[in-house]
């Protein structure tokens, strides 16, 4: 039996009933709770560099970030947000880790400083370029508090095919090379973890989001799952917009 047959049949039990490709085509369309606004996207990456829940940090973070700043139109480009102090005192309020504050507005001042005149174009050509084996030279991955995993995240959020190193990821990793009698997987490092992924999904069908997103699926409580997935049925904008409508009402 080849590596990838081997790869396949060992992950078929990960894979069954799991709604992997739209897991993954969330992130590649911008259909979850941020939508497409390279804003918030960005703000989404920036709260989750202190390892936060995404239910229970990430969430109330960015939630609070939008309204005190994009809901209320202070903020509508990374120029704007590059323009805001790190000791903003509504910024803080929102996101009360001084290293989620800095990684926003450094990497605001990143993408507002790229050659795109939009920002999506410029978040997603950034990520597109982006090599995650030499983040650390990177003019966003040298940014005091990012790492390979916050790095991919943001990566992932603009739309780009890639895997992190997070727990759920190194679990699944793991337990592959349980399984396999030789193989070169090892999640010793986080870029041997990203690495590992990769061959994974040369040697199956799946990609490297779909890989990450089955890691995620195996590794999270279905009624956590639940909660995520209805916390991305209502777009933040959407939630915003009938906020305002019941208080005019």
């Amino acid at each position: 039996m080849s590596s990838d047959q081997t790869v396949r049949a060992i992950l078929e039990p990960y894979v069954d009933g799991v709604p992997y490709a739209e897991l993954a085509a969330d992130f590649r369309e911008y259909r979850r709770w941020t939508g497409d606004d390279p804003v918030l996207l960005l703000a989404e990456a920036a709260a989750s560099t202190t390892g936060q829940d995404f239910l229970d940090g990430i969430v109330p973070a960015v939630a609070r970030f939008h309204e005190a700043f994009v809901a209320t139109g202070p903020v509508d480009s990374f120029a704007d947000l590059a323009a805001l102090e790190c000791e903003d005192e509504a910024l803080a309020a929102a996101f009360g880790a001084e290293r989620n504050r800095r990684v926003l507005l450094e990497a605001a001042r990143v993408f507002a400083n790229r050659a795109e005149i939009d920002d999506l174009d410029a978040l997603v050509a950034w990520a597109s370029e982006a090599n995650h084996y030499r983040y650390a030279d990177d003019p966003v991955g040298s940014i005091a508090g990012v790492g390979p995993s916050s790095f991919q995240y943001l990566r992932q959020l603009a739309g780009v095919e890639t895997i992190r190193p997070v727990p759920a990821v190194i679990a699944l990793i793991d337990a592959i090379d349980d399984e396999l009698a030789s193989s070169p997987l090892d999640t010793a490092t986080d870029l041997r973890t990203i690495a590992s992924g990769e061959w994974l999904s040369i040697t199956s069908p799946y990609t490297a989001l779909e890989i990450d997103r089955l890691a995620w699926w195996a590794a999270t409580d279905p009624d956590e799952r639940e909660a995520v997935a209805r916390r991305h049925e209502t777009p933040i904008d959407a939630a915003a917009r009938s906020s305002s409508a019941d208080l005019r009402g």
